[in-house]
Protein backbone atom coordinates (compact mmCIF):
# COMPACT_ATOMS: atom_id res chain seq x y z
CA UNK A 1 0.00 0.00 0.00
CA UNK A 2 1.30 3.48 -0.92
CA UNK A 3 1.04 6.18 1.76
CA UNK A 4 -0.06 9.98 0.65
CA UNK A 5 2.72 12.24 1.35
CA UNK A 6 1.78 16.05 2.16
CA UNK A 7 4.53 18.64 2.67
CA UNK A 8 3.13 21.25 4.94
CA UNK A 9 3.34 25.23 4.09
CA UNK A 10 6.12 25.45 6.54
CA UNK A 11 8.31 22.66 5.21
CA UNK A 12 7.30 23.82 1.66
CA UNK A 13 9.18 26.74 2.99
CA UNK A 14 12.01 25.63 3.88
CA UNK A 15 12.74 23.21 0.93
CA UNK A 16 12.58 26.40 -1.35
CA UNK A 17 14.87 28.63 1.37
CA UNK A 18 17.46 25.48 1.52
CA UNK A 19 16.76 24.64 -2.48
CA UNK A 20 17.71 28.31 -2.98
CA UNK A 21 20.50 28.51 -1.12
CA UNK A 22 21.95 25.05 -2.42
CA UNK A 23 21.72 26.01 -5.74
CA UNK A 24 23.35 29.31 -5.38
CA UNK A 25 26.45 27.68 -2.81
CA UNK A 26 26.53 24.32 -4.32
CA UNK A 27 27.74 24.97 -7.96
CA UNK A 28 29.27 21.52 -8.31
CA UNK A 29 26.06 19.82 -7.53
CA UNK A 30 23.07 22.71 -7.58
CA UNK A 31 20.32 20.19 -7.71
CA UNK A 32 21.16 17.54 -5.11
CA UNK A 33 19.11 19.10 -2.50
CA UNK A 34 15.91 18.83 -3.81
CA UNK A 35 16.81 16.00 -5.99
CA UNK A 36 17.52 14.27 -2.36
CA UNK A 37 14.10 15.44 -1.22
CA UNK A 38 12.23 14.23 -4.18
CA UNK A 39 13.32 10.69 -3.59
CA UNK A 40 12.49 10.98 0.49
CA UNK A 41 9.53 11.86 -0.69
CA UNK A 42 8.75 9.21 -2.95
CA UNK A 43 10.38 6.53 -0.43
CA UNK A 44 7.83 7.76 2.60
CA UNK A 45 4.97 7.18 0.12
CA UNK A 46 6.10 3.50 0.23
CA UNK A 47 8.16 2.82 3.49
CA UNK A 48 6.70 5.70 6.06
CA UNK A 49 7.81 4.02 8.89
CA UNK A 50 11.80 3.95 7.50
CA UNK A 51 13.32 6.62 9.91
CA UNK A 52 13.47 6.29 13.76
CA UNK A 53 11.28 8.27 15.86
CA UNK A 54 12.62 11.58 16.76
CA UNK A 55 12.48 11.43 20.91
CA UNK A 56 13.87 15.24 21.50
CA UNK A 57 11.00 17.59 20.46
CA UNK A 58 8.00 17.32 22.83
CA UNK A 59 5.62 16.56 19.83
CA UNK A 60 5.14 12.31 19.57
CA UNK A 61 4.92 10.16 16.98
CA UNK A 62 7.42 12.97 14.70
CA UNK A 63 10.35 10.59 12.92
CA UNK A 64 13.26 11.71 11.51
CA UNK A 65 14.89 10.60 8.29
CA UNK A 66 18.44 11.67 7.39
CA UNK A 67 19.42 12.89 3.78
CA UNK A 68 22.89 11.48 3.60
CA UNK A 69 24.49 14.26 1.09
CA UNK A 70 23.10 16.99 1.91
CA UNK A 71 23.06 16.68 5.37
CA UNK A 72 19.60 17.64 6.10
CA UNK A 73 16.91 15.82 7.81
CA UNK A 74 13.10 15.34 7.16
CA UNK A 75 10.66 15.62 10.00
CA UNK A 76 7.23 13.76 9.48
CA UNK A 77 4.40 12.17 10.99
CA UNK A 78 2.95 9.12 10.20
CA UNK A 79 -0.79 8.79 10.75
CA UNK A 80 -1.38 4.49 9.67
CA UNK A 81 -4.97 4.09 9.71
CA UNK A 82 -5.26 7.14 7.25
CA UNK A 83 -2.41 6.06 5.58
CA UNK A 84 -0.83 9.68 5.35
CA UNK A 85 2.30 11.04 6.03
CA UNK A 86 2.98 14.80 7.18
CA UNK A 87 6.08 16.33 6.12
CA UNK A 88 6.56 18.75 8.94
CA UNK A 89 10.26 20.32 8.70
CA UNK A 90 12.82 20.31 6.97
CA UNK A 91 16.06 20.84 8.51
CA UNK A 92 19.92 21.49 8.29
CA UNK A 93 21.44 18.84 10.38
CA UNK A 94 24.19 20.17 11.32
CA UNK A 95 22.34 23.02 13.35
CA UNK A 96 22.89 21.42 16.13
CA UNK A 97 19.07 22.13 17.00
CA UNK A 98 16.14 20.49 15.84
CA UNK A 99 13.43 22.95 13.88
CA UNK A 100 10.19 24.50 15.87
CA UNK A 101 7.99 21.12 14.51
CA UNK A 102 4.35 23.13 14.82
CA UNK A 103 2.16 20.20 13.45
CA UNK A 104 -0.33 21.45 10.45
CA UNK A 105 -0.84 21.76 6.86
Amino acid sequence: MTATVVVAETARQQIRAADDWWRGNRPDSPTLFFSEVDAALTLLATAPEIAALFRRGRRRGVRRLLLRRSRFHVYYTYDRSASLVLVVAIWGAVRGHGPPLAIGR
